[in-house]
């Protein structure tokens, strides 16, 4: 569902296999700070308000301090819940372009003794390119973090992400930690994090394609570790525990099968003492047909199915979430997980799973705070993805859970609304600020499409561009000179091309579309006047089709041969005669003057070699190009890409956009994603790119934030950005 990996792969340097480093102090990240020149200016950064629009995958509240929850999430880091507020506060934004694998949090932990204490285990992909993992450590509940860099990978947006907690604090000793991993077994910390080292005596084999460690939990003063790698046979084992601390043995008893081959998550029920597992065939979120939930009473060993409802038939699901009441014993909820024929639930029971209620069957929701949530019906949907599931340890009725989308929240077991303020996780493609009309920003994303922003402080009042609803958007363009007409592409319920008359407000599907835009919706381009369309088409795998023509609003297209397969066009802004293209496997600018009918090749020799590599066109001008080529730095052309001269004042530069004009210049403020020296930052000049000043600091940085930035036409000084997982970031002078 998300495609979330960012298109250049920046790797740390990786740590012999091991003991893990020492320590990191990384109250503002690691971005080097003091080697840049620049005078960062006043600049306040908030995000574009949506709410939520990506996948949560654990919730925590504290057991030991009222109203103190945290949450984590695949791609966007932690946060952590101002209950005074009803606000989410972001704790991982720090993180900066050198650390974006950071960003996908694995689990997260709390110290019950000590309320301040908060640990994290980041890392976003266990893949041989991408970086090893870290710990965060904070005494300060997030506010400040001590870093640990882990000689393993984790996988916080890999398959079972929604399993866990897999890092936690031992009951029997606060400076003790564990953390289970996904190819290197068990580790173990005797001093709070600082150094970690494997668990030699945990029995399981780790494996290098596995899910490893699905999750640890306190069971009084033993600590249990499911195990995720099982083949569910009838001597599988999948669930371990340790009564001292240093011998693990396999717990006796426990249930075996294809519905409860891959312990997902559990909870301890202390007044009952007993403890609650979550099964499923498959780790999750997708790829679950089967399931099951056991109660296990450990001074007995005794194990009952207390399964709410078999799967079977059409009804396929596996069982994720578990939470207990606090206050309650025997008062338990679980989440069903990708249950797409009969919808996923909650169930709940308060008398041990003897029986259960579905909160589905009563649940009335309030999405008028998000309403992207309806999805473009008239009702929203209880959820999918429900892997993460929390009881407030001193309230019994509020109850919230995570979806693919946002997290819901109850205070009454039956009314539900999104408690996702101050949360952002969308995973931004690109970005407009009209001219003019009401909107400032029209945003294109991935999993939630197009959405016209009339406000910056509030989600969306249409929700998701309908007509055709989008998962995924893969372009937007505006006409130059007729603002009025937008157009969008993406994967689309009725259609993956549509038109806007009014400036993105309402939208209209494409009359016809080209047969290669079933299966590889690309970016598309309008001429300045709106009578142009070009199609480019790539498909998720990276194939490249030919581009295809239409000059009738959609009703007709025909394939541009002469278009450089793959390509994203780019209209002139000022001639709507003109179209550009930059072909990045060869380094060719190629040109058209017909309108798009046929392309020609003008400058060669120019970086390839890269599928990311950006070109723009200035407002308001006609042949004023610009070539960010990432670390190959910055081009220009002056002549409708004739001919390139490398821009001096940067090294680097990943992505551009331009804005109003400062006071008394008569060229558009530049931004972008680059570098001057040796730190990766946002920039802005206002002297057509001689020099440059950094305009985020060490606090906001947001991980990879390489694919969209543009600044406001009629605002100078505010500029949007598109991240990778923290949303839309927008920035303005103070």
């Amino acid at each position: 569902m998300r495609a979330s990996s960012p298109s250049r792969r920046v790797l740390l340097a990786g740590t012999a296999a091991g003991a893990a480093l020492a320590a990191v102090p990384i109250f503002q990240g690691r971005a080097h700070a003091a080697e840049a020149t620049t005078v960062t200016p006043s600049y306040r950064w908030r995000n574009a308000a949506i709410g939520g629009t990506g996948f949560v995958t654990g919730v925590l509240f504290h057991p030991s301090v009222r109203g103190l929850a945290y949450a984590r999430t695949d791609i966007g880091g932690a946060y952590r819940w101002d209950d005074r507020t009803a606000c989410w506060t972001p704790l991982t934004d720090q993180l900066g372009w050198d650390d974006w694998n950071l960003l996908g949090v694995e689990a997260l932990a709390v110290d019950p003794a000590h309320p301040n204490r908060l640990y994290l285990a980041v890392g976003t992909y266990a893949q041989s390119w991408a970086s090893n993992g870290a710990i965060l450590r904070s005494e300060d509940r997030g506010a400040t973090w001590t870093r640990t860099d882990l000689a393993v990978k984790l996988g916080g947006n890999e398959d079972g992400r929604g399993a866990g907690e897999r890092l936690l604090v031992d009951p029997r000793d606060s400076d003790t930690l564990w953390l289970g991993t996904r190819h290197d077994g068990l580790l173990k910390s005797a001093d709070r994090g600082v150094t970690w080292a494997a668990v030699s005596g945990f029995p399981a084999a780790a494996s290098a394609s596995g899910q490893g460690v699905t999750f640890l939990v306190a069971v009084g003063r033993a600590v249990y570790a499911g195990w995720g790698d099982g083949d569910g046979s009838a001597t599988a084992v999948n669930l371990y525990r340790t009564i001292d601390g240093s011998t693990w043995e396999a717990v006796p008893g426990q249930p075996t099968g294809t519905s409860a081959k891959v312990p997902i998550r559990a909870a301890y029920d202390r007044h009952a003492r007993e403890l609650y597992v979550t099964y499923a065939d498959a780790p999750g979120p997708n790829g679950q047909s089967a399931g099951s939930v056991h109660r296990l009473a450990p001074a007995t060993g005794r194990w009952t199915d207390v399964t709410p409802v078999q799967p079977g038939g059409s009804d396929t699901f596996g069982y994720s979430g578990v939470a207990v009441d606090a206050r309650r014993a025997g008062t338990v909820v679980v989440s069903t997980n990708n249950r797409w024929a009969a919808v996923d639930t909650l169930y709940r029971t308060t008398d041990g799973g003897l029986t259960w209620t579905s909160l589905k069957d009563s649940a009335v929701f309030d999405v008028s705070e998000t309403p992207f949530l309806k999805w473009g019906a008239d009702q929203p949907k209880f959820g999918w993805w429900i892997q993460a599931v929390a009881v407030d340890p001193y309230d019994s009725k509020h109850v919230v859970y995570g979806t693919g989308a946002t997290l819901y929240g109850t205070r009454d077991l039956t009314h539900w609304a999104p408690r996702i303020r101050g949360l952002e996780e969308t995973s931004v493609i690109q970005l407009i600020s009209p001219p003019v009309g009401e909107a400032h920003l029209i945003s294109a994303s991935r999993d939630i499409g197009v959405m016209y922003h009339e406000r910056l402080t509030a989600s969306p009042s249409r929700g998701m561009a309908t007509n055709p609803v989008f998962g995924s958007a893969t372009g937007i363009a505006q006409a130059a000179g007729r603002p009025a007409y937008v157009v969008r592409t993406g994967w689309g319920d009725n259609g993956n091309g549509a038109y806007s008359g009014d400036g993105g407000r309402t939208w209209a599907p494409f009359a016809a579309q080209p047969s290669i835009a079933h299966d590889a919706p690309g970016p598309i381009a309008t001429s300045a006047d709106g009578g142009t369309l070009l199609w480019s088409f790539v498909h998720w795998d990276g194939t490249k089709y030919a581009a295809h023509r239409s000059a009738d609003n959609g009703a007709t297209w025909t394939e541009v041969s002469s278009f450089p397969k793959g390509a994203t066009p780019v209209a002139d802004p000022a001639d709507p005669t003109l179209f550009y293209a930059y072909d990045t496997d060869t380094g060719t600018l190629y040109a058209s003057t017909d309108s798009g009918l046929s392309f020609t090749a003008r400058a060669g020799g120019l970086p390839a070699g890269d599928s990311q590599f950006q070109l723009v066109a200035a407002p308001g001008r006609s042949g004023d190009l610009w070539l960010s080529v990432k670390w190959n730095g910055l081009y220009r052309s002056v002549d409708g890409g004739a001919s390139f001269s490398k821009v001096a004042s940067c090294w680097a530069s990943y992505t551009l956009g331009f804005g109003r004009s400062a006071p008394g210049a008569d060229y558009p403020a530049i931004y972008q994603v680059g570098s001057t020296e040796s730190i990766t930052a946002v920039y802005r000049s206002d002297d057509e790119a001689k020099t440059w000043v950094r305009i985020n600091d060490d606090r906001h940085q947001w991980g990879w934030t390489g694919q969209c930035i543009t600044g406001d036409p009629r605002v100078y000084g505010r500029v949007y950005l598109a991240t990778n997982g923290r949303g839309i970031q927008y920035g303005e002078r103070i």
